[in-house]
């Protein structure tokens, strides 16, 4: 078992726009700012601005689940609740939808600011009409952004050594865990997302990271790599990565494009499992993914494991797969 830390309390940065940037230009609010759910308007069109500028919000899980702001380019708003109104359906011009999760800023239960959180991608300058408004989804999109999702055709090794699809898993299937030999599956969670933006896969090319075949991970998927020679000079063997902080164009790519089953696999603790040859984290249950999980199940304690996580300025080099591909050579 891992030790509480406040990593469990830290949810992520989140880049996001100022409500003033997102307008109406056509419809019954024209000329209004993007606002919260009570005072939008269905077909009502929005443009975000041509030169509008994102912020970055970082944010921390308190254990009622409520966000509170604790830095970044918010100046002076450190210490504020950020509430999570809807989450909005956009659809462009040539038909495409997008997803995007509004935020609000309180203080003394007033409303100071609202932001839009893109969950695809939003092109500035262009205009999207609002086509649903759900008051429900906003929390749990958020939650989805913290899983460590493992995508339909991913082959996970079972105890015995036998590399089986993960959407063949069930529950009681004994699993091939780095730290703690076999280990029953607790839970298995599926999720259907639009596969662009935040949600869109990963793809890590056979063999870029010795793994055995193509592997797709969901962006914030950590992998764990033991160096046996510190090439990127992190200080220690072990690292935990994002693998949306690998992606170079090349080894390692993003791919968007239609729906993406996303599995997530759930055991008594947090594990490091093996998928397509290569160790990758299982789901862990904490602050960020809860509202993504059945109702019920207890907060993991942090493993000693996560404490290898490396920043992604360490690994944001275009060489920085094939440095930890040399040093994690047999």
């Amino acid at each position: 078992m891992g030790r509480t830390t406040m990593k469990d309390e830290q949810l992520r940065q989140l880049r996001v726009f100022d409500a003033g940037d997102v307008r109406v230009v056509q419809g019954v609010a024209h000329g209004d700012p993007l606002s919260f759910a009570d005072e939008l308007v269905p077909g009502d069109a929005y443009r975000l601005g041509p030169d509008a500028p994102s912020r970055c919000l970082d944010l921390s899980a308190e254990p009622d689940g409520r966000l509170r702001i604790t830095g970044g380019a918010a100046d002076g708003h450190a210490g504020r609740v950020l509430h999570v109104d809807s989450c909005l359906t956009l659809m462009a011009q040539d038909g495409t939808a997008e997803e995007a999760v509004v935020l609000v800023e309180v203080e003394d239960a007033a409303a100071i600011a609202v932001y839009l959180l893109p969950l695809g991608r939003l092109a500035q300058g262009d205009d999207y009409r609002l086509v649903g408004i759900d008051r429900h989804a906003g929390t749990a999109r958020l939650a989805q952004l913290a899983c460590a999702s493992f995508p339909r055709g991913t082959h996970v090794a079972r105890a015995g050594g036998a590399q089986v699809l993960v959407e063949d898993l069930a529950p009681g299937d004994r699993i091939l865990t780095r730290d703690n030999g076999a280990q029953p599956l607790r839970w298995i969670g599926r999720t259907t997302l639009r596969a662009t933006g935040r949600f869109a896969p990963v793809l890590i090319r056979k063999g870029a990271l010795h793994n055995a075949r193509d592997l797709w991970l969901s962006p914030d998927h950590r992998v764990f790599i033991w160096q046996r020679e510190d090439r990127l000079g992190a200080g220690r063997a072990e690292l935990m990565v994002k693998v949306r902080h690998l992606v170079n164009g090349d080894s390692v790519v993003r791919r968007e494009g239609g729906f993406v089953d996303y599995f997530q696999l759930v055991f008594d603790d947090h594990q490091i499992v093996y998928a397509e040859g290569i160790a990758a984290e299982s789901q862990m249950i904490d602050h960020r993914s809860a509202d993504a999980l059945p109702a019920g199940m207890a907060p993991h304690a942090t493993p000693r494991h996560l404490d290898y996580e490396v920043s992604q300025t360490l690994v944001s080099g275009p060489e920085s797969v094939a440095l930890l591909r040399r040093a994690s050579a047999l």
